[in-house]
């Protein structure tokens, strides 16, 4: 933003004149060749001279010292009242747009009563109440002008908050006030400058308006209002008396709209990502009776079911997922886009888009039920035992911090050691996960680094925190070809390092294959096969993971069309009686189409939900 500002005389030049006038103020005792309270009443009403550059006022006092001092004393008035200001207004903002529901709900109620009150009023009464004290003014001015700055702050972070780095960042375990200072703060900054340099006009306005009515220091102390005061007496004998002061109170003004006008623009040029609908964390229903998970597995989901709620009206979304991972396992999550598989994650997570509520099921990790733990307890959860990476890793950096800095606040955060002890442990990360220069890498912001290695330090946030599992979604779809062998490798090795489970989440067939020793095949919000991914690609026992195989690349030989299945996967809404796939099935029989097509174990402990199973078993893969 300030580097365009500099594109920007007129902006330029406002900002050029409020730091003169400040450093002038600031040294108003060194500047000033005389007495501001001293009365001459040889040398009244004089015009400039020599000797009185400004010429003299009513008592013989030199105009240009008053001016000087009076300066500091309006400057020091606006920044009582725009520190008033910051202070309450910038901290609701941030809490009413990040918190949301009822945290969001309350500020803004409170938000708009004390709009409702008329501030100058409030503002006069305070000086009645504290002896016509006019800091206190300042500041009561200040903290009832907050309101306003409330809910810019507020509408600024509503679209900051879904960030995809804002989710990595609640991914990692950070606690919520770390975030809304660390991350959610900056992104405000531009906006935050922009109306508070709107505000000190404002301000400034009043400070002088209450001085030029009598309030505040008494005469013959110098205030740029009562200088305007005093000259309105002599208009008729000494009309140039009003032009210093009244120049210096139209000027400051005008140089402090001017700045907010050139910050405005010059905001406005920056790239802002689009807001995206607000998310929360889900409401959760009392779960389902689902049977208990054995001792050996880590993570187990049964009959999960989430629906989003809009007007009135539920559409069901995910519909009784369920399936295990053990220590140590890398299970791969499967289905085209649209079938759940993310959505899926991000309720382990407890990360639901907002209107997302689970219904129905069972998260259980290590014997904990997820969804019956608080927010607090959640966000200790995550980093520390479930981390997650993302298919985005530029999106998932904050682009105002330098990598080492964001990988070492994750450090801390679980580790509760020093800057330096969560700096080298930052660096040993960035090493950990493959990057030549670790301590470059450290140094640059995300801009800096290609995609490979942003994913790279993605994987080193994720890692920070030793996680037990580690939730992978498509970590290698945004990447080039040439760097997703490179990427999948280092999971493989980390993975073994470190002992840790992974849900591998992908559309890739030759991912599976080359990193997953188990499969989950999603449809529709469904899970309709698992199995071991030998099992799967050689004996398929569910249509869709069939027709899905049959379409890999992988499969197809050179100059023959790549098989597709036809149609699309349904919308929820859209979702047809029975077999979610029947509509695209070979198989599909009018019994596919009466009543929830129940999932069934096999031998070998894998499943399918197909009550074609036998049929499929005779056909040849």
């Amino acid at each position: 933003m300030f580097a365009s500002l500099r594109r920007k005389p007129l902006g330029v030049a406002a900002l050029a004149y409020l730091a003169c006038l400040v450093v002038v103020a600031m040294s108003a005792p060194v500047l000033a060749t005389h007495n501001p309270v001293g009365a001459d009443l040889t040398a009244v009403l004089q015009g400039p001279s020599s000797e009185h550059l400004l010429g003299t006022d009513a008592l013989g006092q030199d105009v240009l010292s008053r001016l000087l001092f009076g300066a500091r004393d309006s400057l020091i008035g606006v920044a009582q009242a725009l520190i008033a200001w910051l202070l309450v207004g910038l901290p609701l903002g941030i809490a009413a747009g990040y918190l949301g529901g009822t945290a969001d709900r309350v500020i803004m109620r409170f938000v708009d009563i004390v709009l409702a009150v008329p501030s100058i009023i409030v503002t006069l009464a305070a000086l009645a109440i504290f002896s016509n004290s006019m800091p206190a003014a300042m500041i009561t001015f200040g903290a009832l002008g907050a309101a306003s700055l409330a809910r810019v702050a507020r509408s600024a972070v509503l679209a900051v908050r879904e960030e995809l780095y804002i989710d990595a960042a609640r991914v990692t375990g950070l606690p919520t006030v770390l975030i809304m200072v660390r991350h959610v703060l900056p992104r405000t900054v531009g906006i935050v400058i922009i109306q508070a340099s709107l505000f000190c006009a404002i301000a400034l306005g009043v400070q002088t308006g209450l001085a030029f009515l009598g309030f505040g220091p008494p005469p013959p102390a110098p205030t740029w209002g009562g200088m305007v005061a005093e000259a309105t007496t002599m208009l008729q004998r000494h009309p140039w008396l009003l032009v210093p002061s009244g120049a210096a109170i139209a000027v400051t003004t005008m140089a402090f709209g001017l700045l907010g006008d050139a910050l405005r623009d010059a905001n406005a040029e920056k790239h802002v990502a689009a807001p995206t609908p607000a998310r929360r964390r889900a409401r959760v229903a009392a779960p389902v009776e689902a049977p208990a998970p054995t001792d050996d597995e880590l993570l187990s989901v049964r009959d999960l079911t989430v629906a989003f709620t809009s007007e009135g009206v539920q559409t069901t979304v995910l519909d009784r997922v369920g399936f295990d991972v053990r220590p140590g396992e890398t299970v791969g999550l499967v289905g085209e886009s649209g079938s759940g598989k993310s959505l899926t994650s991000l309720a382990v997570l407890g990360l639901l888009p907002s209107g997302a509520e689970i219904t129905g099921g069972s998260i259980r990790y290590r014997g904990t039920e997820l969804p019956s733990l608080g927010p607090e307890e959640y966000r200790r959860m995550r980093g520390s035992e479930i981390a997650m990476i993302s298919q985005e890793p530029m999106v998932a950096l904050d682009p105002s911090f330098r990598i080492g800095t964001q990988v070492a606040e994750v450090v801390r955060t679980h580790d509760r050691c020093s800057r330096r002890e969560g700096r080298e442990r930052a660096v040993h990360l960035l090493d950990q996960v493959g990057l030549t220069d670790p301590e470059g890498v450290a140094r640059k912001f995300p801009h800096e680094v290609s995609g490979g290695m942003a994913q790279r330090v993605a994987i080193a946030q994720a890692l920070a925190g030793r996680p037990k599992l580690l939730i992978a979604d498509e970590p290698t779809t945004a990447l080039d070809v040439t760097v997703q062998a490179g990427i999948l490798d280092l999971l493989v090795r980390l993975q073994r390092a470190h002992g840790m489970s992974v849900l591998f989440i992908t559309h890739d067939w030759g991912v599976v294959a080359d990193v997953c020793e188990r499969a989950v095949v999603m449809y529709a919000g469904q899970v309709v096969e698992q199995a071991s991914v030998i099992d799967l690609f050689e004996r398929p026992q569910h249509p869709y993971t069939r027709a899905l195989l049959r379409s890999s690349p992988h499969h197809v030989a050179k100059g023959e069309p790549l098989p597709a299945i036809g149609g699309t996967v349904p919308s929820p809404s859209a979702w047809p009686e029975g077999c979610h796939f029947a509509p695209r099935c070979p198989l599909a029989t009018a019994a596919c189409t009466h009543g929830p097509i129940a999932e069934v174990t096999l031998p070998g402990g894998r499943t399918s939900r197909c009550i074609h199973v036998d049929q499929l078993r005779e056909q040849p893969a």
